[in-house]
């Protein structure tokens, strides 16, 4: 799998990790969507990785994958930031995989706070 950060994009995801410690993960989400067929892939700040998680370097640092949800992602990915929608964006050469992507804080210290 490649992915591809865009300069937009890695300047959003840079402005809100700051003074955030977490790793950042593309999680494809399913929890209470009813099948997991039905998931959503959004832009996730860990502190911890499940098991099956990988890295997978780009040009901006490293992002990580859940290898069990794959299937759901194409092979080569980009993360870009649409500013007139103000969220990130999924795609593919083929198609949109979320055109209004989120990033969201799931470290606990922003569970605490």
């Amino acid at each position: 799998m490649e992915i591809t950060i865009t300069e937009q994009a890695a300047e959003k995801i840079s402005q809100y990790r700051e003074g955030k410690q977490g790793l950042l993960k593309l999680k494809y989400d399913a929890e209470e969507c009813g099948c997991v067929m039905c998931g959503v892939t959004n832009l996730w700040l860990v502190n911890q990785l499940e098991d099956d998680d990988y890295a997978i370097e780009t040009k901006h640092g490293r992002i990580y994958v859940e290898k069990s949800k794959e299937v759901f992602l194409d092979d080569v990915l980009t993360i870009d930031f649409h500013e007139a929608a103000n969220c990130f964006q999924l795609k593919s050469p083929n198609q949109y995989l979320n055109p209004r992507m989120s990033l969201i804080d799931k470290t606990e210290s922003h569970k605490e706070g």
